[in-house]
């Protein structure tokens, strides 16, 4: 019997591939927001990050985003995702 595929994506901090469900996806919606999508559907350009504090912290702290967004985030857009994700946590 044939195992289900799962599809496998990597961390944009750390650079492991690992499956989809295992991360956090950070998307810009069309409306040019950021947020975090916990529940990997929502729409717009997302970028995953491993659901680990080490990586969601160096995420942030060296704005890592930009690079993957191929855009300037402002530190605003990187404060009100650093409290969001201790909402999450918590």
């Amino acid at each position: 019997m044939q195992t289900k595929y799962e599809p496998q994506r990597m961390c944009i901090v750390c650079r492991k591939i690992v499956d989809k469900k295992q991360l956090i996806r950070i998307v810009r919606t069309v409306s040019g927001n950021y947020e975090f999508d916990f529940t990997l559907k929502a729409n717009g350009r997302g970028a995953y990050v491993c659901n680990d504090p080490i990586c969601i912290n160096r995420l942030l702290d060296k704005k890592l985003l930009n690079r993957a967004f191929k855009t300037k985030i402002s530190d605003d857009i990187y404060n009100r995702l650093r409290e969001e994700y201790e909402q999450y946590k918590n």
